[in-house]
């Protein structure tokens, strides 16, 4: 990957110990996915082509108590409701787009069945 930019670290402040994991995440999809850009933001890291398919916050989408520490929430749309175990809250703010959250603990778990899920919201997005 490339360097973490100054506003990529800045939005890592007070919580430092969560970088690796996205280290790992923005990584894979910068590798994995061409054409990809991000964006720093006040509560979220974008990441796009034509239009945003994930992002990265510190949104809860578990209770605490289920919550790991560190942990980053990674969220991303799919024209379908993903069924599986990993998938911590799913929505469906408009019809056939379906937002998926899920919570990473370890950077385990930036794994190929995660990344196959990004490759796809980021196709997803691309149709529009």
């Amino acid at each position: 990957m490339e360097e973490i930019s100054g506003a990529e670290l800045a939005f890592f402040d007070g919580r430092m110990d969560a970088l690796p994991l996205y280290e790992r995440l923005a990584g894979r999809i910068l590798a994995d996915i061409p054409d990809t850009s991000l964006k720093v933001q006040k509560t979220q890291i974008t990441f796009t082509n034509r239009r945003v398919f994930a992002c990265v916050s510190f949104q809860p989408a578990r209770r605490a108590k289920a919550r790991p520490k560190p942990f980053l929430t990674v969220s991303f749309g799919l024209a379908y409701r993903l069924d599986a175990l990993r998938i911590d809250a799913a929505a469906e703010p408009y019809p056939n787009r379906w937002t998926h959250h899920v919570t990473l603990g370890s950077v385990a778990e930036v794994d190929d069945e995660l990344m196959g899920w990004l490759v796809e919201a980021a196709a997803f997005s691309a149709a529009k």
